[in-house]
């Protein structure tokens, strides 16, 4: 079987793919993955083939320029899928279309526009039986398509666009019939027309999904999911020296991220968090890229400052970890049964801190509310009360029982199939 991943240039997102990828490999699948020629380097990182198509002036060079530039609604997530966390009744036919309108013109046609027309003449001569696209490589479905291969969307984190689809397919039926425009529709419809087959939903959502939360932590819609264990994978990694021995008192993790760090910077003092956390007796391992090194002036005696380490190394010895609500930061904390400290930012940061303090797992704190003593007040609830503990480890237990990239091999294998 020969299976296409496609996917914008965003390292984070390629990240969540590898595992799957490689289990496919090591089934005996050829498996390549497209994207823009300047991130050829970080997939072949990963030990696979890079497959360079359209160019690199997309939406990963307008974010780093301006990353308000995909516009968001009052949660941190982009409109109109900020909808998908909110009650149906309160969803309303004006927001979702002018949302639409706006993202699709913004940021879906930024994102993909400088792959497609390449994507589909790379798919239609090696011909794939599987295309697997991030979920907003809407260039994947097309390309898909375009050659008749089954493909399917992998989330990195809950599932916005999918439910968001659903309140809009909802209310348009109820609207009146020259009332029913569709944007993203319009948009794809136009893409199935110049090569040469019908629009359908799957070109929004998919064939399938693979969701790598676990269930109390999912948000879905009336799709086809397939669910996957998060195996974690950070890139090229080395295990410090001081990671070898045990912790002799309790350790804390405080990591903000890739992408926090190279797109909107933080929403924290980190000066004053270190200050406010000195006195305690934890061992504190501030793991931030070595560029913003410069804003800690005192290290104090309880921590020690790097500027990376695997956390899927350090996790297993830790008491907590505190963090931006990042996919894969989120992920290994919940694999390894880790209580979470949770400092969302934006995107889909505060829906996924929202749903892992609803489980009890952690606790989240607004941006605005990072003050030394609310991070102090909180991390000690999470270190003494055992509640916290237990909770995650019923949230370790629920993604220990999620099948691995191994296992969903052969159900992708089936779905090719026509199983």
């Amino acid at each position: 079987m020969r299976v296409l991943f496609a996917t914008y240039p965003e390292k984070t997102h390629l990240l969540a793919m590898v595992p799957l990828a490689w289990a496919l490999r090591t089934a005996g699948h050829e498996v390549r993955i497209a994207s823009a020629p300047g991130f050829a380097a970080e997939i072949t990182q990963a030990g696979l083939t890079a497959v360079p198509v359209g160019s690199d002036r997309g939406l990963d060079r307008m974010l780093k320029l301006d990353h308000n530039w995909i516009v968001t609604g009052l949660d941190g997530l982009p409109v109109p899928y900020d909808t998908a966390d909110w009650r149906p009744q309160d969803v309303t036919w004006e927001y979702l279309l002018e949302g639409y309108r706006l993202q699709v013109a913004r940021w879906h046609r930024m994102s993909n526009v400088p792959l497609v027309a390449d994507l589909v003449e790379y798919a239609r001569a090696w011909r794939p039986d599987l295309v697997v696209w991030e979920p907003t490589t809407f260039a994947g479905s097309v390309a898909a398509a375009a050659c008749g291969a089954a493909h399917v969307r992998l989330l990195f984190s809950v599932d916005t666009l999918g439910v968001t689809r659903d309140h809009f397919l909802r209310l348009r039926a109820g609207r009146p019939e020259g009332d029913r425009e569709d944007p993203m529709a319009e948009w794809l419809g136009g893409y199935a027309a110049k090569y040469g087959f019908e629009f359908t939903e799957a070109l929004v959502t998919g064939h399938h999904t693979i969701d790598l939360l676990p269930p109390s932590l999912r948000l879905e819609g009336d799709l086809s999911y397939l669910p996957l264990r998060y195996v974690p994978y950070g890139g090229a990694a080395v295990v410090p020296d001081w990671l070898r021995e045990p912790p002799t008192r309790p350790r804390v993790v405080l990591t903000m991220g890739l992408s926090t760090a190279s797109w909107a910077g933080y929403a924290m003092g980190f000066q004053e968090i270190l200050d406010g956390l000195a006195d305690l007796d934890i061992e504190l391992v501030v793991a931030l890229p070595a560029t913003v090194h410069d804003q800690i002036e005192r290290i104090p005696d309880n921590t020690r400052l790097v500027s990376y380490v695997p956390l899927h190394a350090l996790a297993p010895t830790c008491s907590v970890i505190i963090h931006h609500a990042g996919f894969g930061t989120l992920s290994t904390a919940a694999l390894n049964g880790v209580p979470q400290l949770i400092v969302p930012w934006d995107g889909d940061g505060p829906a996924m801190a929202k749903r892992v303090a609803a489980q009890g797992a952690g606790t989240a704190v607004h941006p605005g509310q990072t003050s030394a003593e609310t991070i102090r007040d909180r991390l000690v609830a999470l270190l003494t009360e055992p509640r916290y503990r237990l909770a995650a480890e019923r949230l370790r237990q629920e993604v220990a029982a999620m099948p691995s990239p191994n296992d969903l091999v052969r159900r992708l294998e089936l779905t090719v199939g026509g199983g």
